[in-house]
């Protein structure tokens, strides 16, 4: 049922698009401007893919761009689908299977993240180096689509060794303080309470969330060669006196938006 949604959504985009992305990229929380300073080959709102899920969220467009980052063939989710928003998580991954289906080998996630582990700052950028999510069900309950891979898959590497060495040398290239940890997903909408985000930091984590995890998931049950990087948009519940709320989350992401772009861009280019 599930892989022929996905089939049909497919050949919704090939109908209009028939671009083959070689990188797919997922731009969370006040990111999306990515996108814009691409060389773009092609557009398709997420509305005109039969049977695709939309994002609702304030500063999420809503659209794939494709296109060229140096002479790498990309697709960029401009805008991503939450599990808070009501969808199944087989819908919120439906994306990031799409983007594979439709060619690309390698994803490159990213969002906008709660800092849990007290050396991290607003604005810092946090390279994902595993994850967890206890706090969510996984995208891969049901019946398996045995068309994009095994029952049980491993998750022993999500993010791939390879793509951190990159990114650390990427960072390195463009002058940006990297920090690396582990990052939890939970399910949103609300932020999260101090005692869970003392829960995170007791269980390892670093940096908290609501998305990102289910889509590595899903990206490497199929094959997908996976990487992430968090923007540290705020200090989690606990940590500072201040109230959290979405506005903060974009100012940050805004401000430290060019570091972003130069860091995705160089890493795009080499993964």
């Amino acid at each position: 049922m599930m892989y022929q949604k996905l089939k049909s959504c497919v050949a919704s985009v090939r109908e209009k698009v028939s671009f083959q992305p070689e990188v797919a990229l997922i731009l969370g929380s006040g990111l999306g401007d990515f996108a814009d300073g691409i060389e773009i080959a092609d557009t398709i709102e997420y509305t005109q893919i039969e049977g695709f899920p939309v994002s609702t969220v304030k500063g999420h467009k809503g659209r794939f761009v494709f296109g060229y980052v140096g002479k790498t063939p990309v697709v960029v989710m401009q805008g991503r689908v939450h599990y808070y928003e009501g969808y199944q998580m087989q819908d919120v991954v439906l994306p990031t299977r799409l983007m594979g289906m439709l060619g690309a080998k390698k994803i490159l996630l990213t969002n906008a993240a709660g800092g849990v582990n007290e050396t991290y700052q607003p604005g810092d950028f946090m390279m994902i180096t595993d994850h967890i999510t206890t706090g969510v069900p996984s995208p891969l309950i049901g019946p398996n689509i045995e068309e994009l891979g095994t029952r049980f898959p491993d998750m022993s590497e999500v993010y791939s060794l390879r793509l951190q060495e990159v990114i650390r040398e990427c960072a390195a290239k463009c002058g940006i303080s990297l920090k690396e940890g582990v990052y939890v997903q939970f399910t949103g909408p609300n932020y999260e309470t101090p005692a869970e985000v003392r829960l995170a930091r007791s269980w390892g984590g670093d940096a908290v969330g609501m998305s990102t995890a289910c889509e590595a998931m899903a990206a490497r049950h199929m094959g997908m060669e996976v990487c992430g990087i968090s923007c540290i948009t705020n200090l989690a519940a606990g940590l500072s006196k201040q109230e959290l709320n979405h506005k903060e989350v974009q100012e940050t992401a805004d401000r430290v938006a060019k570091s972003f772009k130069e860091l995705v861009a160089e890493l795009v280019v080499r993964m």
